[in-house]
């Protein structure tokens, strides 16, 4: 059974690898030398991040949302476990707390781009570049709820 807690600092090695496993699995537009630019970045601050983690019954980290304010920052699925509605239930919550949640996704990630607006996210803007200048497009959202 999924359950829901904040991050700790000894959570730290595991959300990085969730972090990992879920962009080489669904970031295959990344170049090789963007990818390793993003692990370090990535790896430098996600560790002491406050973090909201969706934990198995061993209490062991499968997925992870930061959110900053109304801004759905960051969620990750670790790959075993996509499908099974974790995300969604990470999206549920920051929508309790925020109902006109706003969140960025890569344009090439399609399979995102289609479970946010699943969850009843529209479009509301598009950016050329990613948050660190780079050519990958982005697609800004807001819940309908706003």
């Amino acid at each position: 059974m999924t359950r829901l807690r904040p991050s700790t600092p000894a959570d730290g090695p595991r959300v990085l690898d969730i972090w990992r496993r879920a962009v080489d699995a669904t970031h295959h537009f990344l170049t090789a030398q963007d990818r390793r630019d993003l692990d370090a970045e990535v790896a430098a601050f996600l560790p002491q991040a406050p973090l909201d983690l969706a934990v198995d019954e061993l209490d062991r980290p499968i997925a992870f949302m930061l959110l900053d304010a109304d801004r759905l920052e960051a969620l990750f699925v670790d790959p075993d476990h996509h499908g099974a509605g974790v995300g969604r239930l990470l999206v549920e919550t920051a929508l309790r707390r925020h109902p006109g949640l706003l969140t960025d996704v890569n344009e090439q990630n399609l399979l995102a781009v289609g479970f946010y607006e699943k969850l009843g996210f529209e479009r509301i803007g598009r950016s050329a570049l990613d948050g660190q200048g780079r050519a990958y497009p982005l697609i800004h959202l807001r819940h309908r709820s706003a």
